[in-house]
């Protein structure tokens, strides 16, 4: 991954130039947030909303789109319940969606140590972390049903990890100092995954689930303003398939692979978010990308994905570089091992700036500060990595207790890197990991299009500018387990009354029309580039211009990239093969058009914000010190893009950030 330089220059505000990218409007939008204090909020909206008889739910199918945590919860529950489910993945099952891959843990706030934790901690924390950008009630309302996931998930055999007395155990993460984050080793995603499956192959058993795998969502079908179906593409045949229902719910993930070297799968994407931004839901907050601080640097020209090294390692390792810029000079030149540099010569730069919370400050700012010391010329390796070094916690604890604790990790690392962590320091760097942007919802889960929902890391609601760690299984099972199958109630209770949508329908004629012209469009184009080709090339505009550290300046000559970028791939992509049938090649295509959409929107996204925040940071906004410098009277709000039209500015729209039971204040990891 080519390094993100650290740009200098005046301070600029991009007002005056954000015309010419975009337009403002003073349109409304109403989130449903319902009246009385944050603490009640939930309790009031479950009492006083609208249910569905037994009877009816048979009578109203449900489209979701992933299979996820988010997917998996939401299928089998709304399954559970007695509504007809139309569950789709990419994969060829759903025990493979990219929840699979998450390591560390899940948080809540069960309070097992008497450390200090309760539900109003978690939701503090989890507001705090993301930089006072998310939205109060929600935020609250997660923290609220945590303790449940956690309880559901014992019941479905998850193993969690216990201590000896057979209590579950926990450990800390970044951006708390509490132990709230339950875990099975370094596989917990993979764990939590294969309880939701086990869920879902519940219904599908019964037979209130029908489960469509290798299918790929392409459009959404909108018939009276209300979503009303979908237009997939089978990856096996090439066919294309038209699927009604009462109402779709999107749970399809975030758009990290926009970067191309990420710690997402090849398969991830963002095309279904870009699909129901051009039917009218909103794009919001796409500047807040987040980067990850540990993760294995990248080790050749070739690589599809980087791997991620669980933040839980943060617990027991210690991050540091050399104090001496002669020792880090020595090591990249193979003269000097890490073991070599004595501790009074190494330099625990997380433990020296922050050290209220030290190695296990929030992802945005252990990002930046790796990235810091690697611009300073203290990094190691090729220059692009820090240490994260577990020999005191070895000797400590012994190495059988760090083997339970994160074996798994160990070898994983050992077999890519051809180290032994258990003796040699890993070797970390940042890189693209989780967007906290994605389709706005309001407090019902539900976009600005009727009957489309968004659960998930698809959608924008809990993290703000940044997101725990251990928060995004937590956020996937509360919207799919607790809280939309409330919500989900309260917006199907009256299309009982409704006509059941057809698929021969005009509307579904027409998208399936369109499809299939966008797929000859790409297939007929005939240059001479591979997609991939395309992707690494705007992977590498987007980390070196919108990655970690962003000016007006490098946002944008990234717009200004992107578009050109976007007419090479008009003009020269070539796609092998046929369209009716499998084929890779074409199914890339199709993803990267649309992270072109994303791409560019998350730099206009940027640049109108003049501020830094969580894990957007422009550099003309930081403090003496180097941290992010908010600016809450201009920029407390969500920022919601609006579809415009393929060739239109697109529409900005403001969401108020309004906290009653917080009080903002600029955080603080030191003291």
């Amino acid at each position: 991954m080519v390094e993100n330089k650290k740009q200098t220059g005046k301070i600029v505000d991009s007002t005056s130039i954000m015309s010419k990218y975009a337009v403002y409007s003073d349109e409304k939008i109403d989130s449903k947030i319902p009246e009385g204090p944050v603490a009640e909020k939930w309790t009031n909206f479950k009492a006083h909303q609208k249910l569905v008889n037994p009877a009816n739910k048979r009578h109203l199918d449900v489209i979701v789109v992933g299979t996820g945590l988010a997917g998996a919860s939401a299928a089998s529950t709304l399954g559970e319940m007695g509504f007809n489910v139309l569950n789709f993945c990419i994969q060829d099952s759903p025990r493979r969606a990219h929840s699979i891959a998450a390591q560390g843990g899940i948080n809540a706030a069960k309070n097992y140590q008497n450390d200090g934790d309760s539900v109003y901690r978690l939701f503090y924390d989890t507001v705090k972390g993301g930089d006072f950008r998310s939205r109060e009630a929600n935020v609250y309302r997660l923290a609220e049903v945590s303790n449940n996931i956690i309880d559901q998930c014992v019941a479905q055999g998850v193993p969690f990890a216990r201590e000896y007395g057979g209590l579950l155990a926990n450990r800390s993460f970044g951006g708390a100092q509490v132990s709230r984050t339950f875990y099975a080793k370094g596989q917990t995603g993979q764990q939590l995954l294969l309880g939701a499956y086990s869920s879902l192959n519940r219904q599908i058993k019964k037979g209130t689930v029908k489960s469509f795998v290798r299918r790929e969502m392409l459009d959404l079908v909108v018939v009276d303003g209300r979503a009303r179906g979908i237009i997939v593409r089978n990856l096996i045949t090439g066919e294309l398939e038209r699927y009604a229902a009462h109402a779709v719910v999107v749970a399809t993930g975030g758009y990290g692979r926009v970067f191309f070297l990420s710690t997402n799968a090849m398969g991830c994407n963002g095309s279904v978010a870009v699909q129901c931004y051009k039917h009218g839901a909103y794009l919001s907050n796409l500047c807040f990308t987040q980067i990850h601080p540990t993760c294995i640097p990248q080790h050749g020209e070739n690589q599809s994905k980087l791997t991620l090294m669980s933040e839980s390692l943060r617990n027991d390792g210690r991050i540091w570089v050399p104090k001496k810029k002669e020792d880090a000079e020595a090591i990249r030149a193979g003269k000097l091992r890490p073991t070599d540099i004595a501790e009074e010569n190494r330099d625990y730069y997380l433990e020296r700036r922050y050290p209220a919370f030290g190695n296990l400050c929030p992802r945005d700012i252990a990002s930046r500060a790796a990235k810091e010391r690697c611009d300073a010329g203290f990094g190691v390796g090729t220059g692009n990595a820090v240490y994260l070094d577990f020999s005191d916690a070895i000797n400590r604890l012994g190495k059988d207790v760090i083997e339970a604790r994160y074996g798994n990790l160990f070898q994983m690392y050992e077999m890519i890197t051809n180290d032994n962590p258990y003796e040699t320091p890993m070797m970390i760097f940042p890189a693209s990991h989780y967007p906290m942007g994605g389709i706005w919802v309001d407090y019902e889960l539900q976009t600005s299009v009727k009957g489309l929902f968004a659960i998930g890391e698809a959608n924008f609601s809990d993290h703000g500018g940044n997101r725990l760690g251990a928060s995004a299984l937590m956020q996937g099972l509360a919207d799919g387990y607790f809280v939309l199958p409330f919500t989900m109630q309260n917006y199907l209770s009256d299309q009982i009354k409704v006509k059941h949508p057809e698929t021969d329908a005009p509307e579904f004629v027409e998208a399936e029309k369109k499809v299939r012209a966008r797929i000859n469009r790409l297939m007929n184009i005939k240059g001479k580039r591979s997609a991939d080709s395309i992707h690494k090339e705007l992977g590498l505009i987007m980390w070196n211009l919108v990655g970690m550290g962003r000016t007006a300046e490098s946002l944008i000559q990234a717009i200004d990239q992107i578009d050109a970028l976007k007419k090479e791939f008009d003009k020269n992509l070539f796609i092998p093969g046929e369209a009716d049938t499998l084929n890779v090649e074409l199914e890339k295509a199709l993803r990267l058009e649309d992270f072109f959409t994303i791409g560019r929107l998350m730099a206009i996204d940027a640049l109108h914000r003049n501020e830094s925040c969580g894990a957007h940071f422009r550099e003309e906004y930081q403090t003496a010190d180097g941290e992010a410098q908010r600016r809450d009277d201009e920029y407390m709000y969500v920022s919601c893009w609006k579809y415009a039209g393929e060739d239109e500015k697109p529409i900005l729209l403001k969401e108020p950030l309004k906290y009653e039971a917080i009080q903002v204040q600029t955080r603080n990891y030191k003291s």
